[in-house]
């Protein structure tokens, strides 16, 4: 059995990020929290509230736990960059702000070459004038989001914001990578 690895992602709503990696083969679990901004001047950890305030300096980010002998890094950053806008800063469709940006937090030396690599890729094969905005940058410190972040979409999937901004991107991403997605 091989040893599972962690990334952190940040693309957007924590909720839509959930819903994208929680299809993946090799995914064995996510977790949405808080990470990039600074500490608390009073020692708290960040919520919701907080972040969504939009002074903090921290994104709302998605741990994801993967098996990379199902599913490789590469894959994985191949998805991220593929399920959001890495060329629009602090933004994400109708989420806007710092805790919405596009970032990849990563816990060593291979993380940060490979994302690095892949995100030049990216910019080398625009053509419209954009660039990838992308921050990429070392894990300090994860902090694990509300109980009631977890699985928000499966638990909430009538609500309007999952049916018209994440049951989109679920689908976008099973076409574009299908051969990647759980059956």
């Amino acid at each position: 059995m091989s040893a599972t690895q962690t990334i952190v992602f940040g693309g957007g709503c924590f909720w839509c990020t959930e819903a994208v990696f929680k299809m993946l083969k090799g995914v064995s679990a996510i977790e949405p929290g808080y990470a990039g901004g600074n500490p608390s001047a009073d020692g708290r950890s960040p919520t919701y509230e907080r972040v969504s305030e939009g002074n903090t300096g921290h994104a709302e980010v998605i741990r994801v736990t993967y098996d990379p002998q199902i599913i490789t890094l590469e894959d994985l950053f191949t998805v991220f960059f593929g399920s959001h806008d890495p060329t629009t800063p602090n933004r994400q469709g109708a989420d806007v702000g710092e805790q919405y940006r596009s970032v990849i937090f990563y816990a060593n030396e291979e993380e940060k070459t490979a994302a690095e690599r892949i995100a030049k890729d990216i910019q080398d094969s625009l053509t419209d004038g954009t660039s990838v905005v992308t921050q990429i940058l070392p894990l300090d410190t994860f902090y694990p989001a509300e109980s009631y972040h977890k699985d928000y979409y499966a638990q909430n999937t009538s609500a309007p914001y999952c049916q018209v901004v994440i049951e989109p991107k679920i689908e976008k991403v099973k076409k574009r990578f299908a051969e990647l997605v759980q059956q």
